[in-house]
C-alpha cells in the first residue's frame, strides 16, 4: 500500500500543539470528536494514519491529562449501538475505560449526560460504581443553548456536581456523537470559574481538515460518514473575516458559534479569545499529509464504501430514505458509482457466471464473496451446504496466498461433521453453513495435525488491509470477522434469504 500519511510528523505536531494551547490555562477541556481509539475512517482516508494516533498523542502526554467519558442517559434506555462493532454504548463505554487503561491512561470517571432518573441509567451508574468507577450525573441545562444568562447560573449549569480533576488537561470523550461532551465542559468551565480557576475548552476533531479545500475528498468522505447526522461542510466565514483565511468547519459547529462564544465570555467574565469555530480546534492532521493524490484516492474509495453501507442501513431499517438520497447527491456530486469500488464490480460479475436455473425453472444467483487482495487478484467465494460466502472467500485467499491447490482440502470431514452434526441436531439452528468464525475455528483445530493447514492459517494475517464485497447483506458476526482480520467489506443490499429472522 502506498502511503499519504506520516503518523510520526502527525503525532510530533498534534503533540506540541496540545501543550502549547494548555499554557494558556489553569486547565485546559478538549472535547475530543470521533472515535479515541480505532479510527478506522480516519485510516482508510490517510493511508499511514494510525488508527490509534489520537489515543497515541494523548500517551506522549499522559503525565497531563485525565479522561472523562460521557454517555447520553437517552442513549442508554434505547440502547443504542456503536454501528461498527455491533455493541451498545454502556458496554463501549466500558470497552473504552478497559483500552484506556491498557495505554496507561487515567480515566477520571463516567458522566451520565441529560439525566432524568432513567432506570437503564440508574443500572448502568450501578455496575460502573460498584467495580470502581466513579459516575456524575448532569442534568437537562435549562434554556440551552440559547438562554445564555440561564444557562450560566445555578439553574443551569450549577445544579450539575462538580466533577473533581487534577491534571491541567482533561480529555472529554464518548462512544459517539451528541453525548454530552460540549455541555460537560461547559459545565466544568463554569464551575473552574466559580473556583477563581482559568479555564479553556478546545476542541480536537479530525474531521473536516480545517485547511484542505471544501470539496477536498478528505472532507467530502467526513459528509459521507456522517450523513446520518446531516452534518454539511462549510467555510468558516467567521475565521475568513477575522483573518482573510479561507478555512473549512461543519454546519453545527458554525451555527451555534455566536451562543457559544457568548457562554464562554459570560461564564470568565472576560471576551473570548476565539474569533471563529476554528480557532477553538487543535488538529494538526493536514501537517502529516505527504501525498495528498494517494490520500484523494483512498477518500473516493472511502466515499463509495459509505454509499453501500448506507443502502444496507437502509434495508435494515436503521435510516430513513432522506439519508439514502443525501448519499446518492454526494455520489453524484463526484460522478462516483456503487461499480467504481472493483472489488464489487468483481464481485457481481462473478455472481453471474455462477447462475444456475433453480427447481421453479427461475435463473438463480449464489451468495457470493470478493476479495480483492493486496497483490490485485481476485478470489471469490459463494455459498454452499457446508459453509457460506464469507467462510468460503476467506479459506480461498490464504489457499491462493500460501499456493495451496484448490482441489486440497484445508479442513478434515473429520472436524466439520461433528460442528455441523451440533448446529443441525443439537442445537437445532436453521442454517447449518457454517460461517467465517466457525470454519476459522475448524481451521484451526485442523491446524493441530496438519502442517498445511497450519501453514495456510499463518497467512491470515496477510489479508489486513484487502478490500471484499458481498452480493448479500452479511451477518454482523461475518462482518466482525472480516473487521478483526483488518478486511474492508462491504454489500450489495439484499438479504440472502426472506426469513425475517435469519436476515
Amino acid at each position: 500500500m502506498k502511503l499519504g500519511f506520516d503518523h510520526e510528523k502527525y503525532l510530533n505536531e498534534q503533540s506540541k500543539y496540545i501543550l502549547e494551547r494548555v499554557n494558556n490555562y489553569d486547565k485546559l477541556y478538549i472535547e475530543f470528536g470521533g472515535k479515541l481509539i480505532g479510527d478506522l475512517h480516519a485510516k482508510r482516508v490517510l493511508p499511514g494514519f494510525d488508527e490509534d494516533a489520537k489515543i497515541k498523542v494523548l500517551k506522549s502526554i499522559k503525565d497531563k491529562l485525565e479522561i472523562i467519558i460521557c454517555v447520553y442517559a437517552g442513549d442508554l434506555e434505547r440502547n443504542k449501538t456503536r454501528q461498527d462493532l455491533g455493541i451498545t454504548y454502556d458496554i463501549e463505554v466500558l470497552r473504552m475505560i478497559d483500552d484506556l487503561r491498557a495505554f496507561k491512561l487515567e480515566v477520571n470517571s463516567v458522566v451520565i449526560t441529560r439525566y432524568e432518573n432513567q432506570v437503564s441509567a440508574n443500572v448502568f451508574s450501578n455496575k460502573l460504581e460498584r467495580r470502581g468507577i466513579k459516575v456524575y450525573k448532569h442534568y437537562p441545562t435549562k434554556g440551552y443553548p440559547t438562554d445564555v444568562d440561564t444557562i450560566v447560573s445555578d439553574e443551569g449549569f450549577g445544579k450539575n456536581p462538580y466533577i473533581e480533576t487534577k491534571k491541567p488537561i482533561v480529555i472529554v470523550t464518548a462512544p459517539g456523537a451528541n453525548s454530552g461532551k460540549l455541555g460537560t465542559c461547559l459545565s466544568q468551565l463554569y464551575h473552574e470559574s466559580r473556583r477563581g480557576k482559568i479555564a479553556g475548552y478546545s476542541k480536537y476533531e479530525t474531521f473536516p481538515v480545517w485547511n484542505l479545500p471544501l470539496k477536498h475528498p478528505v472532507n467530502i468522505a467526513y459528509e459521507a460518514a456522517t450523513v446520518d447526522l446531516k452534518d454539511v461542510n462549510m467555510i468558516d466565514f467567521y475565521h475568513l473575516e477575522a483573518y482573510g483565511v479561507t478555512s473549512v468547519n461543519y454546519n453545527r459547529d458554525i451555527e451555534l458559534f455566536p451562543v457559544l462564544n457568548k457562554i464562554i465570555e459570560k461564564i470568565t467574565g472576560r471576551e473570548s479569545a476565539f474569533k471563529s469555530p476554528t480557532d477553538m480546534g487543535v488538529n494538526k492532521v493536514a501537517d502529516g499529509i505527504i501525498d495528498d493524490e494517494v490520500v484523494k484516492k483512498a477518500s473516493i474509495e472511502e466515499i463509495i464504501r459509505r454509499y453501500y453501507n448506507t443502502l444496507c442501513d437502509y434495508k435494515k431499517g436503521i435510516i430513513e430514505n432522506d439519508v439514502v438520497s443525501r448519499m446518492k447527491m454526494i455520489m453524484e456530486e463526484l460522478g462516483l458509482k456503487g461499480e467504481d469500488r472493483k472489488v464489487a464490480l468483481m464481485a457481481n460479475l462473478a455472481k453471474e457466471k455462477e447462475s444456475f436455473i433453480g427447481e421453479d425453472g427461475e435463473k438463480k444467483y449464489p451468495n457470493l464473496v470478493s476479495i480483492e487482495l493486496n497483490s490485485g487478484k481476485f478470489v471469490n467465494g459463494k455459498f454452499s451446504k457446508l459453509m457460506n460466502g464469507s467462510a468460503a472467500v476467506i479459506l480461498n485467499a490464504i489457499k491462493e496466498l500460501a499456493e495451496i491447490q484448490d482441489d486440497i482440502h484445508l479442513i478434515s470431514p473429520l472436524v466439520l461433521e461433528p460442528i455441523i452434526s451440533l448446529k443441525k441436531d443439537v442445537l437445532k439452528s436453521r442454517t447449518i453453513a457454517l460461517d467465517a468464525e466457525e470454519v476459522l475455528m475448524a481451521l484451526s483445530i485442523s491446524a493441530v495435525t496438519n502442517p498445511v493447514a497450519q501453514y495456510a492459517m499463518s497467512k491470515l494475517k496477510e489479508l489486513k488491509g484487502c478490500q471484499a464485497h458481498s452480493t448479500v447483506i452479511l451477518s454482523n458476526d461475518d462482518e466482525q470477522v472480516f473487521r478483526k482480520l483488518g478486511i474492508d467489506v462491504t454489500s450489495d443490499p439484499l438479504f440472502l434469504t426472506s426469513n425475517l429472522f435469519e436476515s
